[in-house]
């Protein structure tokens, strides 16, 4: 099999893991060479004002746990950005853009997961549009699949059809282990995590794996729209 590298960006700690924590599992079992990039803190939207001076410690356990919880699924390297965590609208398009583009530029990958377009979280989205602006098929890209996730408590929670809903084409079937894994992974990031019934629950996030495989008949899958795919 031919060794790829797969590059992961992801907007906060947790998604690169509730959109792909299986299949990045999975990539890394087979040997292929997964790194992650997380554009945006995390915590600090949840004050009134931003103040990123007060949360360093809680962002500081936050990085750790992105870390332990990217180790455990067979992550090669993590780079967490500082980005205002659901403020990135506040940040001029161009400054995320060259960030996502200087880490394909270092990574080199040829496979590439992010999020969804039509996401309620306006740092998915804005991260989405960065992500197909710099894989933006220029002679020499080496971006060849360009694969974008669901994110349970926020692509679901779009009410814009209008503007698109997740229509998955492309299916990566998962072990239970891999499955575990993923769950695992996400019982790292407890301070991200809600309780059942919360669609960012852990029994959610299986349930929808159960879910995502039954429509391909296998007993765990994760789902993706394909935005690219050079064969």
């Amino acid at each position: 099999m031919n060794k790829k590298k797969v590059l992961v960006v992801a907007a906060h700690p947790d998604d690169e893991v509730l959109g792909c924590g299986g299949t990045m599992a999975r990539l890394a079992e087979e040997g292929h060479e997964v790194h992650v990039l997380i554009l945006a803190e995390g915590l600090t939207s949840r004050e009134i004002q931003r103040d990123r001076e007060s949360k360093l410690s809680e962002l500081n356990l936050l990085s750790d746990d992105a870390n332990k919880a990217n180790l455990l699924l067979g992550v090669k390297t993590i780079e967490l950005y500082d980005f205002p965590d659901n403020r990135m609208d506040s940040i001029d398009r161009l400054d995320v853009i060259k960030v996502v583009e200087r880490k394909i530029e270092d990574i080199k990958p040829s496979i590439l997961f992010t999020h969804f377009g039509n996401d309620l979280n306006i740092d998915h989205r804005i991260t989405n549009e960065a992500v197909v602006t710099a894989c933006r098929a220029y002679p020499n890209q080496k971006v060849e699949e360009l694969f974008f996730f669901e994110v349970a408590s926020s692509t679901e929670w779009q009410i814009s059809p209008n503007l698109g809903s997740f229509q998955p084409n492309v299916f990566f079937k998962l072990s239970f282990q891999q499955m575990e894994k993923k769950k695992n992974a996400l019982s790292i990031y407890e301070s991200e995590m809600r309780p059942f019934p919360h669609a960012r629950s852990i029994d959610a996030v299986e349930a929808l794996g159960k879910w995502r495989g039954a429509n391909i008949g296998y007993s765990y899958a994760e789902a993706f729209v394909c935005g690219r795919l050079i064969q």
